[in-house]
């Protein structure tokens, strides 16, 4: 099966050059509104599906391992940038 990507953005993981593969995205603006229905209709919120890649652009599950939770909040906004 081959994942068709919206986007391809090449960046490093752990200083290894690799592409991330973006399946879906989504970004709302918040409201900013007392009547909001929500938190996230207050404050807004994104959406994004990834994965990571080799060079070459197919699915890398050992790099994807070396992935920290700061790696994550780097590549969303790589992602956020690039679609905004």
């Amino acid at each position: 099966m081959t994942t068709s990507y919206i986007a391809e953005i090449e960046t490093r993981v752990a200083g290894i050059p690799c592409i991330i593969g973006v399946i879906e995205y989504s970004s709302t603006a918040g409201s900013y509104s007392y009547n909001a229905a929500s938190d996230w209709d207050y404050y807004g919120h994104t959406d994004c599906d990834w994965e990571v890649c080799d060079s070459r652009g197919r699915p890398a599950p050992w790099l994807a391992r070396k992935v920290t939770d700061k790696i994550t909040r780097e590549i969303e906004q790589e992602i956020a940038e690039y679609f905004n």
